[in-house]
């Protein structure tokens, strides 16, 4: 596809003069004598590049890159002058043009000119669809699954998400915490700053202060220079802190002081330091437990959940399970390079009949596995983990020897077990049977 090029000069000999010239380079060009003209062609074409001379008979060409580069920042300006001056130079600069040059000085700079603008263009055109795609990708949009215990926890978020307030994100692992942090964050006017994340249960406590707040050369063995924390990384952005539950006791005080007041330290020194960022925090245990315990801050506790979501289990949302095992086969059949569009019926009830005690990140794991067991064009049972094929025979309904009391009974007691989500203690309770029976029960199955 041609590059396009729009030239607004009054002077008609140099105007044509000019179109002449790029048009001969192969790029598409358009010219006018004013500024009126010029902007009907910007609001119907994808301008790369405008050469617009800087007194006009509707306007100044100056005035006309600021408003211009607002609406199409994208599209790039190079002024032309008869008369160069520096305060009118500086200015056009300030205003977003690519160059300021003289008239005539020499044609022969014109095409080189044009040419890097247009590739400062097509860079900037490249950023943007890639932002794009980023936001698409971690947008609410992008979580799958439409299930009421799910539509609520989006609708929290979505309602949050412009907001500075801190959030704290709780369920059980791998529901999707981090996913719904990033959301959060592309959905937020910080979206264009760093989203920074950080897991409290993979480090120590003198790791984890210096990963957080940094540290100053020398403050400790190793410390051979300055380093950012991930709070000056996250500036003007969010920090993700997962797992905040398993923050040391000690460290919880210096967050709390950043979050107060937007103030901190690095590590060994005593330069007072300030950052503007947004927290979003995750949690799978019961911080209100961890504050009776001693193990967590009321007041930090207080502080990050101010704004509080709960994310249902997979086990809450059993309708969004094959749209989810449908999206993972999607995706990491393109990764494997097979061609396996669709599960069979029996692999469906095995998934549909599993507790997934290890939630979406466990589906994930386990059609990622599948898919690389798979020949087929149908991902099978057979690929599936022994302990799904196993859920899939029973949530088969009865079959083999179906009129069997041990079929019936076995069949009866998976089922409550599915209700008490592996309660045992519970199931033999509804059963009323004693809990050395059922686990006999469930052995001799």
């Amino acid at each position: 596809m041609k590059h396009k090029v729009l030239i607004i000069d009054d002077e008609e000999k140099l105007r044509k003069l000019l179109t002449r010239i790029i048009s001969l380079e192969g790029y598409k060009v358009w010219d006018e004598s004013t500024l009126c003209g010029g902007e009907k062609i910007l609001a119907t074409e994808d301008i790369d590049v405008v050469l617009c001379d800087v007194k006009l008979p509707d306007g100044n060409g100056v005035n006309f890159t600021k408003d211009m580069k607002h609406r199409h920042p994208c599209c790039e300006v190079i002024l032309l002058t008869a008369y160069g001056n520096i305060a009118d130079g500086v200015q056009a600069i300030k205003n977003g043009a690519f160059d300021y040059i003289v008239k005539g000085d020499d044609n022969d700079k014109i095409i080189p000119l044009v040419s890097r603008a247009i590739e400062k263009t097509e860079l900037q055109k490249k950023v943007r669809q890639l932002e794009k795609q980023l936001k698409a990708r971690y947008s609410f949009e992008a979580i799958t699954g439409d299930s009421p215990s799910l539509t609520a926890a989006i609708t929290l978020a979505r309602k949050v998400a412009p907001a500075n307030t801190p959030v704290l994100l709780t369920g059980e692992t791998g529901t999707g915490k981090e996913v719904f942090a990033q959301a959060i964050h592309a959905s937020s006017a910080r979206s264009s700053y760093p989203f920074v994340a950080l897991n409290c249960s993979a480090l120590s406590k003198d790791i984890m202060e210096s990963e957080l707040f940094g540290h100053k050369a020398g403050a400790f063995t190793g410390a051979v220079k300055d380093k950012k924390g991930l709070i000056e990384e996250a500036r003007g952005g969010t920090l993700f802190l997962d797992e905040i539950g398993e923050m040391p006791l000690d460290l919880q005080p210096k967050l709390l002081r950043f979050l107060e007041n937007g103030t901190y330290y690095r590590v060994g020194d005593a330069t007072q330091r300030t950052a503007d960022v947004r927290l979003v925090a995750a949690t799978n245990r019961d911080l209100q437990k961890e504050i009776e315990n001693g193990e967590f801050r009321s007041d930090l506790y207080y502080r990050i959940a101010v704004f509080k979501i709960q994310l249902p289990s997979l086990r809450e949302r059993q309708q969004d399970i094959l749209p989810l095992a449908k999206f993972f086969l999607q995706l990491y059949s393109v990764k494997t390079n097979k061609q396996i569009t669709s599960l069979s019926k029996e692999a469906e009830m095995a998934l549909l009949n599993h507790n997934w005690p290890g939630n979406v990140r466990e589906l994930k794991n386990v059609i990622e596995r599948a898919t690389i067991l798979e020949d087929s064009g149908q991902l099978g049972i057979n690929s599936l983990p022994f302990e799904l094929q196993h859920s899939g025979n029973v949530a088969g309904g009865i079959a083999g020897n179906s009129f069997h009391l041990a079929t019936v009974e076995k069949l009866h007691i998976q089922k409550v077990l599915k209700y008490t989500n592996g309660n045992k203690a519970e199931a033999a309770r509804l059963l009323d049977i004693g809990l050395a029976t059922l686990y006999r029960k469930l052995d001799e199955s």
